[in-house]
């Protein structure tokens, strides 16, 4: 209540959308205020859609991370391609976010054009705006030469590493927000995102940067069950899918090293993460060739409906 007047409410869906490793999941984080989704310097790491939530006492701001989009080499780049492109979807606002230290990549022209056909307002958040060689000119010089551009886009640049410039991204997209009645989901949660499949990111997060270039892509981590005590603690079982017997030793390491480095990094920022007295994870490595071309184990990670 300000002045005897009624705070207005607004909420927005943001779809964030991008090419692969642009900084995007690590940008929804700095937006959220919460670790809600996994990063690494790996592209293609983010393989779900993740819809986080900003709550203020000016509304509500739902962001949608999806995978990057990249050149597809199997039945799981291209259902993380398709997810991407669907993103903007029903969205109240596109947030493209392009990597200001790198070449224009053919990925980002696509965003770019799709952003300015789309029909909901439109963000270029320009990203690690802090790092050398930051150069925000050819992006701008490419949207300004898109034939027969329909949107308007507001332009920021931003550092998803340090946080400058989202304030000033996070005021636009709330002056742009429709105005509500109430608050389309519960101020009291950060994401919607399922336990088992959250839980599994961080395993794979874990991994990710221990594990020799092709196996990231080549692995997947289903956690099977979790056995909750009444301490306060969990337990849980974690089934790791390679792709062939040689990334299965890569995966546990010489001595087990790497599945121990695991569950040193992962195992407490779980129990930070769900309020627990302890975590222990029981992780066992399966060889399953071709997994990501199996619809039934993608169906079964929540890669597909």
């Amino acid at each position: 209540m300000e002045d005897g007047k009624q705070q207005v409410l607004r909420a927005a869906m943001v779809a964030v959308v991008g090419r692969t490793n642009a900084g995007k999941s690590t940008l929804v984080n700095r937006l959220v205020g919460e670790k809600v989704c996994i990063v690494s310097g790996m592209e293609q790491t983010t393989r779900n859609r993740i819809r986080a939530f900003l709550t203020e006492a000016r509304g509500q701001l739902v962001f949608t991370d999806t995978p990057g989009s990249h050149k597809a080499e199997n039945e799981l780049g291209t259902l993380m391609n398709r997810m991407a492109r669907s993103a903007g979807q029903g969205a109240d606002a596109l947030l493209v976010v392009i990597d200001g230290t790198a070449p224009l990549r053919q990925e980002d022209e696509g965003w770019l054009r799709r952003a300015g056909r789309a029909e909901c307002p439109v963000f270029v958040a320009l990203n690690k705006a802090d790092a050398p060689g930051f150069d925000a000119a050819p992006a701008r010089a490419f949207w300004e030469a898109l034939p027969e551009r329909r949107a308007q886009a507001r332009w920021l640049e931003v550092s998803a590493a340090t946080g400058a410039g989202c304030e000033a991204l996070t005021d636009a997209l709330f002056a742009a927000a429709p105005e509500v009645g109430a608050l389309p989901f519960p101020e009291d949660i950060v994401s919607d995102f399922p336990r088992k499949l959250a839980i599994a990111d961080i395993i794979r997060e874990k991994l990710i940067g221990r594990l020799f270039q092709e196996v990231p892509h080549q692995l997947g981590v289903r956690v099977e069950r979790i056995e909750e005590g009444a301490d306060g603690s969990w337990v849980v079982h974690a089934t790791l899918l390679v792709n062939r017997p040689s990334q299965k030793g890569m995966v546990i390491g010489n001595k087990g090293r790497t599945l121990r480095a695991m569950r040193r990094a992962a195992e407490p920022e779980i129990a930070e993460a769900y309020g627990l007295t302890a975590c222990k994870i029981v992780p066992f490595v399966r060889v399953e060739p071709k997994w990501f071309r199996n619809h039934f184990i993608l169906k079964d990670l929540g890669y597909v409906d």
